[in-house]
């Protein structure tokens, strides 16, 4: 299957890409995070502390143990914070 991921501030910084899109079989999130964490250095650098990111599945957001099926989208950033 085909996803759009995208990536938001450190995780953009990190892997120097806003977004991608790319061919997967993973079946959760999870998975998947561990599919492009093998692929380079910079991918395994960014998803090295995954408690420091929230993911977000079709722009709800979601947990690394959700799965993929029908998911067109996916967003890793860190978490926010307001004020």
């Amino acid at each position: 299957m085909q996803i759009d991921i995208l990536y938001f501030a450190w995780v953009r910084e990190r892997i120097g890409l806003p977004r991608e899109r790319v061919e997967t079989e993973a079946a959760t999130v999870a998975d998947l995070v561990a599919e492009l964490a093998s692929r380079e250095e910079r991918y395994a650098l960014a998803f090295a502390d995954l408690a420091a990111l929230r993911v977000a599945l079709d722009q709800e957001l979601s947990d690394f143990a959700a799965p993929l099926a029908g998911v067109r989208e996916i967003a890793f950033f860190p978490p926010m914070t307001g004020g």
